[in-house]
């Protein structure tokens, strides 16, 4: 049987990046890498719980430009209220404007940015 590993982005900054992840998300770093054999550093993040890591990725000689609306990923929480309002206190901003209104009822989902573009779905799976 195959097993879904790993998803990799390039990223302009790779601390900011880990720093992003880990202190709104929750990710923690599973292992860091400041050499690979192509010469990227490269850090895998993983939300406790998940075995598929995100791979966050940095060359000084990439030039990072993330189109709009290429890709997103999708991260469930049980409270996405509660959640996003934590994010929203610490200057992270929410959107579609009227998020809140808008999914009061069945699925409620939100969207924000990381530091270089990408999008994360928030979803509310209790």
């Amino acid at each position: 049987m195959s097993v879904f590993l790993h998803t990799r982005v390039r990223v302009s900054d790779l601390d900011r990046s880990i720093q992003f992840y880990c202190d709104n998300l929750g990710f923690v770093v599973k292992s860091r890498s400041d050499r690979s054999p192509a010469g990227n550093q490269i850090a895998h993040l993983e939300l406790p719980g998940n075995a598929h890591t995100l791979e966050l990725t940095y060359s000084d000689d990439y030039e990072l430009k993330v189109p709009e609306d290429l890709l997103h990923f999708a991260i469930a929480v049980p409270d996405l209220i509660a959640f996003c309002d934590e994010l929203e206190k610490k200057g992270i901003e929410i959107w579609p404007d009227g998020w809140r209104e808008k999914f009061a009822a069945g699925n409620k989902m939100g969207f924000i940015d990381d530091p270089d573009g990408y999008e994360i779905e928030l979803l509310e799976r209790r």
